[in-house]
């Protein structure tokens, strides 16, 4: 059944193609905040690594970084290190084990997460203005359903719950 509401022309867009231009929506707000901020030197996947170590998780292993972000220990290596010589980020050895590195923010990493968090929640803030709080509700029921589909889990799984 067609929804009234939403326009015919956004209808027939794929969903990929919608959650890519939602992302972008973020993203280039919140480059442009933290440009304008002074913190423009942050390479790719820096904002989802400062984002989320601002998030309350702590001190984060080199181990971890590299599986939530899903790139090779090379890639997660270059990105600490440019965080790290860009003063965003401290890399310090894990005193448990010696082997592991733990990642945590400096100051002015938590100044450009604070910035970073104000421009997000500057597009929630529009975006329930312009579709009201139920929509952005079931949206984020969506996307954590979508999400669970796949996001830690193995391959393949996303094939077993379209199956069921």
């Amino acid at each position: 059944m067609p929804d009234p509401d939403l326009d015919p022309q956004l209808a027939a867009i794929p969903l990929p193609a919608l959650l890519r231009h939602a992302r972008n929506a973020y993203g280039s707000t919140m480059r442009r905040a933290l440009e304008d901020a002074g913190y423009d030197d942050i390479p790719k996947n820096g904002l989802y690594l400062i984002g989320g170590l601002a998030l309350g998780r702590g001190d984060v292993p080199l181990a971890a970084l590299i599986r939530d972000l899903r790139i090779s220990k090379q890639a997660a290596g270059q990105l600490v290190d440019a965080l790290v010589s860009r003063g965003y980020l401290d890399r310090t050895v894990d005193e448990q084990d010696r082997r592991r590195l733990i990642i945590t923010l400096t100051a002015r990493g938590r100044a450009a997460a604070a910035t970073q968090s104000a421009a997000g929640k500057r597009v929630e803030e529009a975006l329930l203005a312009k579709v009201g709080p139920e929509c952005v509700r079931q949206a984020r029921i969506a996307l954590a359903a979508l999400t669970d589909m796949a996001e830690w889990r193995q391959p393949g799984t996303i094939e077993e719950e379209l199956d069921t």
